[in-house]
């Protein structure tokens, strides 16, 4: 009996063990992806700086050819270069804001602010949205892969575009909005506000998750097409005749 209750309690460790191991696995994943990011934007904004402190010295050489500065303009020069230098790398900085969306942005481009943005939201959620929050996030790279084979235009598109640019946000922008002393009081259908964030999280996780389903279905008719017509073109009997 004292086995049974044993292996019951080591298989429910197993479980829960396994479970933590898969979400920290995705919020590792998503971390990493971030850093990778912010690497490519923080050499982006080094290479403004630089150009922006080149230009700025080409000005003052000119002028100084023309015009003896002085020590006082060469000073003022310094000066204005690391005010722009300062500006632009303040200019880079992040905040939890939904992701800035433009109708020509390239959905490639769009599956990654919104990966971004769910990143920096995640510590201002509960637990139990954070593990939702992990599950969105792992499905967003193979996502990424169909999405960018497709126009923006596409219905589909447009579709995961809204979700990730409005609908998602706005849910996790007006759960911020609520005092933390009101998240866990019940509504009229005696759901508590972290309960309910959880659930259009989910909502919000299946709908991209049948986008993608459906992306990758026609990707397949395809190349099944693709690939009988080739068969039946191509065959030794063709070939013969």
């Amino acid at each position: 009996m004292i086995s049974g209750k044993t292996e019951i309690a080591i298989a429910r460790a197993d479980r829960v063990m396994r479970s933590l191991d898969d979400r920290d696995g995705a919020a590792r994943d998503a971390a990493r992806r971030e850093r990778q990011r912010l690497n490519a934007g923080l050499g982006r904004t080094l290479a403004r700086i630089g150009i922006a402190v080149l230009v700025i010295s080409i000005v003052t050489i000119v002028i100084g050819l023309i015009k003896p500065i002085g020590m006082f303009g060469f000073l003022a020069a310094v000066g204005v270069a690391i005010g722009v230098g300062a500006l632009l790398s303040f200019s880079g900085r992040r905040e939890i804001a939904a992701p800035n969306v433009t109708p020509d942005l390239p959905n490639g481009q769009m599956v990654q602010r919104f990966d971004s943005y769910l990143f920096r939201a995640r510590r201002a959620l509960p637990a139990p949205a954070q593990a939702e929050l992990d599950r969105l996030s792992a499905q967003l790279p193979p996502l990424r892969q169909v999405l960018e084979r497709i126009p923006d235009l596409d219905p589909n598109a447009q579709d995961a575009r809204r979700l990730m640019s409005v609908h998602l946000p706005n849910l996790i922008d007006r759960y911020l909005h609520v005092p933390s002393a009101y998240r866990e009081r019940d509504d009229g259908e005696g759901v508590t506000v972290d309960e309910r964030l959880v659930e259009a999280l989910a909502a919000g996780r299946q709908a991209l998750t049948e986008i993608s389903e459906r992306l990758a279905r026609e990707d397949m008719a395809a190349f099944e097409t693709q690939g009988r017509f080739i068969q039946t073109r191509y065959s030794e009997k063709s070939i013969d005749g």
